[in-house]
């Protein structure tokens, strides 16, 4: 299969270690990998902020570079959401809904698409596994707690095929870590007061990593035990499963 990754603007300036993790565990797993050279910002900071409006570059160029793939992965649950639910593009909306049809967050493409059961990777560490509010309430990939119904995790079902890592169990584990885009922007001292519950939840288990799909949520957790001289650090998923892969 043609995967093209989509790699967001924010990863690729500062966290491209996950980027090229995710390309690495691609094409480990079997798929004939495109990244597409002239993609840019998907448009979501604008769209969060209230001007979706003003994002039609944005969403016609990323017609232009993803169009034609059999599926689009990106390692940001917020991105792949913002695609899956706002893309739209003057003069090309059947490529769009199209589009919108094939893009999936790394782990769901993982579990659902490759239906991964195992893996050959490994990362003898006590992991924190920080669920985001993207991934939980927009994409799914988790059951979020205020249901009654059955429990289950992509990112989880994925980790715990990773040779010598334990995930530790967290006293609220899906509680938004306060980042929210541009909200940690407007809401300053709301937002940080949030992250630092996040990460005493993480640091209270004996969590040596914190890791997620979004990261996003890890680079505003990061900001917080770096503030703290923290010994925790955080890992996208796509480095864990990627990790000592042959």
């Amino acid at each position: 299969m043609r995967v093209a990754l989509f790699v967001p603007c924010y990863v690729d300036q500062f966290y491209p270690k996950a980027a090229i993790a995710t390309l690495e565990l691609l094409e480990k797993l079997g798929c004939e990998v495109h990244y597409p050279k002239n993609q840019t910002c998907c448009g979501q900071p604008m769209a969060n902020s209230g001007y979706e409006h003003l994002t039609g570059g944005c969403n016609n160029l990323f017609v232009d570079n993803f169009a034609g793939y059999d599926y689009i992965v990106c390692p940001s649950g917020s991105c792949t959401l913002h695609i899956k639910e706002h893309l739209h593009a003057d003069g090309k909306e059947e490529q769009a809904t199209e589009i919108r049809k094939k893009v999936y967050e790394l782990t769901e493409f993982l579990v659902d698409i490759l239906r991964v059961k195992q893996l050959s990777a490994s990362f003898p560490y006590r992991v924190g596994l920080h669920q985001s509010c993207h991934g939980l309430r927009g994409l799914r990939i988790a059951q979020m707690s205020e249901l009654v119904a059955e429990p289950f995790s992509k990112p989880a079902q994925l980790l715990d095929m990773v040779n010598g890592l334990e995930l530790v169990p967290l006293s609220r584990q899906d509680d938004c870590c306060g980042f929210g885009g541009t909200f940690c922007v407007v809401e300053e001292a709301v937002s940080a007061k949030m992250g630092k519950d996040r990460v005493a939840d993480h640091v209270s288990h004996g969590a040596q990593y914190i890791t997620s799909a979004d990261l996003s949520c890890l680079m505003h957790l990061e900001g917080i035990l770096r503030r703290q001289n923290s010994d925790v650090k955080v890992i996208h998923v796509a480095e864990i499963l990627n990790h000592s892969m042959q």
